[in-house]
């Protein structure tokens, strides 16, 4: 269904980045930046352990090695 476009070193940092993102809600009193930053954290999380980025699927960008 969804083809890998990213190599591993770029869905690691998303990982790492997204781990830091995903709590913003929590940490900000659900406000409206603190859901904004959960929810593209999200996103990178749903990118890094798929390996798609639908970003780059329109752009017709693919870094993975394969």
């Amino acid at each position: 269904m969804f083809e890998t476009n990213q190599n591993m070193s770029e869905r690691i940092q998303r990982f790492i980045v997204s781990l830091f993102m995903m709590p913003g809600a929590f940490l900000l009193d659900y406000s409206f930046y603190g859901i904004l930053l959960s929810s593209v954290g999200s996103i990178l999380l749903f990118n890094s352990v798929v390996g798609t980025c639908m970003i780059y699927k329109v752009l017709g960008i693919n870094t993975c090695d394969i």
